[in-house]
């Protein structure tokens, strides 16, 4: 892969991919956490995942590497505080177009994500 520093192409090794792969998903997670108004369930019908998605893809990860982390470890880790307290803090009770909406656009299987 090539990336380009002062109009010239450079090449990436594959420790540079990973840390700037690493330091997006940073940003995304900090991205997020400042969102909190941006509720799961708007973003499971629009784009597919939310919050919770990302914490179970930790996990996951997690698991594949041999490494232990449980789900709430993963979810603290995304939300920046428990699951519990972030529900108790941002969550809003999900309107019912919300919920059709996620009927007819839910993942139909847990691998898809």
């Amino acid at each position: 892969m090539a990336s380009y520093v002062g109009g010239r192409e450079k090449a990436m090794d594959k420790t540079q991919q990973t840390e700037l792969e690493a330091a997006a998903f940073r940003r995304l997670v900090e991205h997020l956490r400042k969102r909190a108004d941006v509720q799961n369930i708007d973003m499971m019908n629009l784009a597919g995942f939310c919050r919770n998605c990302l914490s179970n893809w930790m996990e996951d990860a997690a698991r594949e590497q041999g490494v232990a982390l449980t789900r709430d470890e993963a979810r603290r880790h995304i939300y920046g505080m428990s699951y519990e307290d972030w529900k108790a803090r941002h969550q809003t009770q999900a309107s019912e177009a919300q919920k059709q909406a996620f009927e007819i656009n839910k993942p139909k299987s847990p691998e898809s994500h």
